[in-house]
């Protein structure tokens, strides 16, 4: 297993983990990442300061991946964890810590002051992973991230 920066031969490959993985956890297309533009294009959609896309590969092949990025339309010195999901054959091997420990230590390393999540509570595992990080639950979204069918928010301060 390898988390690298994502290249772009890795579109089409990330883009099937996120499209497979929403359904999968009964979650809706619309209102989440499955229509997001920059799904098709997550390579080209990860190149600005300060945000960066690591895909996990095992095998040779790309099995998930997540991203941090400033958050949308928020002034404050606030990234967002985006994008964070795995084929179901990976999961349960520990890599989604992994890879959030790393995308965590990235958002310290880009200088950032804190950190948000959108989720849902049909990703039951993860949000429990969250709270284990630190995360604490909000009232209300942060920025204007577009996913309205996302409704669990979490911040963490970032030392």
């Amino acid at each position: 297993m390898t988390i690298r920066k994502i290249q772009p031969h890795d579109n089409a490959a990330i883009a099937a983990c996120i499209r497979l993985a929403i359904p999968e956890f009964g979650m809706p297309k619309v209102g989440t990442a499955y229509e997001d533009a920059e799904t098709d294009a997550m390579f080209e959609a990860y190149q600005g300061e300060r945000e960066v896309y690591y895909v996990i590969e095992e095998d040779g092949e790309v099995v998930g991946g997540a991203g941090i990025k400033g958050l949308r339309d928020n002034t404050t010195n606030v990234c967002e964890l985006q994008k964070m999901y795995f084929l179901k054959k990976t999961r349960g091997k520990g890599y989604g810590k992994l890879l959030f420990e790393k995308c965590l230590q990235t958002a310290k390393e880009f200088g950032y002051a804190q950190c948000y999540l959108e989720s849902s509570p049909k990703f039951k595992a993860a949000i429990h992973i969250y709270e284990l990080f630190g995360f604490k639950h909000l009232d209300k979204p942060l920025g204007k991230t577009g996913h309205y069918s996302c409704d669990v928010w979490m911040l963490k301060e970032l030392e």
